[in-house]
């Protein structure tokens, strides 16, 4: 459910995954690279990530989402490696019995990604330059 993977993520195997005879909504997110940041044009985005300790905070976020909302399941996968300009870097799905709490799970469950997941960033320009962006809460610095 919770995995750090260096294939393009899979937001249908998600949904599978989240599957529920007692879902009446599935939520999914899927996080993309864009071709800018700051203004500057990114030609790739290039993330790192301790997998183990990764993994354990993707169960730290889930089990957490799943307390603090109605939801009955939801997996998350987060990319490692370098990917261009539209690949899916983070792929989340949540199924629930009523949408409101697969929605509120599954925006509690990006945001806190961005704040403490264990995984590091780095962009590449299209000038030929790059840099280590967004480390979380706690990390080290690159």
């Amino acid at each position: 459910m919770y995995r750090i993977v260096e294939e393009p993520i899979d937001l249908a195997a998600l949904v599978r995954l989240v599957a529920d005879p007692g879902a009446g909504a599935v939520v999914t997110f899927s996080g993309t690279t864009r071709n800018e940041s700051g203004g500057r044009p990114v030609r790739s985005l290039t993330y790192e990530a301790y997998p183990e300790m990764a993994e354990r905070k993707l169960g730290e976020i889930g089990r957490e989402a799943r307390e603090r909302h109605e939801i009955l399941r939801i997996a998350i996968h987060h990319r490692v490696g370098t990917l261009p300009v539209g690949e899916v870097s983070v792929g989340i799905a949540v199924s629930a019995p009523h949408r409101a709490p697969a929605f509120a799970a599954c925006r509690f469950a990006i945001e806190r990604i961005k704040e403490d997941l264990p995984v590091w960033k780095k962009e590449r320009f299209a000038d030929g330059t790059e840099e280590w962006v967004g480390a979380p809460r706690g990390a080290p610095d690159r």
